[in-house]
């Protein structure tokens, strides 16, 4: 692991109307690194991870990869710099199958002149997602029927293959394990790992203690839309989570 953030924002603000959701949010990732995002509900974790990802646009503030300003005006521009993203409501499309959706934006095209009319090679499409599935260790009941059709658990199991798969910098996940049971819980979090054991670094948030004092290198705070604390996840206790959630312990110093 080294020093220089992968990816960093200072100062992030985003308001919608009259609501603040950040008033100055500040997160750091380094290369190879989890770090927890938590908070209590409306502190702005998924705000955040939004404007990280190119979903929202920061009102002001600075993000920076690699040391140099970056601005991703959409989720595309964002992914074509190697960041994906497991969101809370799994951004799927229900009428799709999972194939479909997991080459959803990188469609393959059918070879020869096929390739010439935009003919998808939907066979091929189907074969790659059903590789992805079984390295991950995920079983889907079924590639051909649309993702509505599968229970909560495996369409989770299919926003988190899509986005591990095609990961290649930063991996966010929106409480990727919420819809989950105990064993598919730990696969996911078995993902995680293997992931940054691979050099992406990830941030993930959750609401599971439990789940990210098992996976998380470091964890970072958010209460009232800004970070008010940071911790090496191995040297910090429940206690000092929940007393920095909650504002009993003083925040972190903003320059």
């Amino acid at each position: 692991m080294v020093d220089a953030p992968l990816l960093e924002a200072r100062g992030i603000v985003k308001s919608y109307g009259h609501v603040e959701a950040l008033r100055g949010a500040d997160f750091t990732v380094l290369p190879g690194e989890i770090v927890a995002l938590i908070g209590d509900n409306g502190a702005g974790k998924s705000t955040l991870a939004k404007i990280l990802s190119g979903v929202e646009s920061p009102d002001t503030g600075t993000i920076t990869m690699d040391g140099q300003p970056v601005r991703f005006d959409s989720a595309e521009h964002a992914r074509a710099a190697g960041v994906e993203t497991v969101y809370q409501d799994l951004a799927l499309c229900a009428d799709l199958t999972p194939a479909a959706n997991f080459f959803l934006g990188r469609e393959i095209l059918r070879p020869g002149v096929f390739r010439w009319l935009g003919m998808l090679d939907h066979r091929e499409m189907r074969i790659r997602t059903r590789q992805a599935c079984d390295q991950l260790g995920i079983r889907v009941k079924s590639q051909n029927e649309p993702v509505s059709t599968l229970s909560g658990g495996q369409r989770q199991a299919v926003a988190v293959a899509r986005a591990v798969t095609w990961a290649q910098r930063v991996l966010f996940m929106d409480e990727p394990t919420a819809a989950l049971g105990v064993v598919q819980t730990q696969k996911v979090l078995d993902l995680i790992l293997t992931v940054r054991d691979s050099g992406v670094a990830v941030m993930l948030i959750s609401h599971n203690m439990q789940d990210v004092k098992a996976v998380s290198d470091r964890i970072e705070v958010l209460r009232l839309g800004r970070r008010v604390a940071r911790f090496a996840t191995p040297d910090v206790s429940m206690e000092d989570l929940v007393a920095a959630m909650t504002g009993a312990r003083p925040e972190e110093n903003h320059e």
